[in-house]
């Protein structure tokens, strides 16, 4: 379970500092591999269902308004 969670919470800090970095088409390739890996942390039990939802939605937030703006 361990690697399944380092996995997705290493591509959600990658994701989030490229949007920082303003590098949004680097960043969505990274936000996908993010919704990749939660969705299968909460396959495998890894994270909660509910938990890899939210973060979900949280990065694909932050991305779509750094891509407003």
């Amino acid at each position: 379970n361990t690697p399944l969670r380092s996995r997705a919470k290493t591509f959600v800090i990658k994701a989030r500092r490229l949007i920082a970095a303003d590098e949004l088409d680097a960043a969505e390739q990274a936000v996908r591999d993010a919704v990749v890996a939660l969705d299968k942390a909460a396959q495998k039990g890894a994270v909660h269902p509910n938990n890899a939802a939210r973060r979900k939605s949280r990065i694909m937030k932050h991305l779509h308004k750094a891509r407003g703006s």
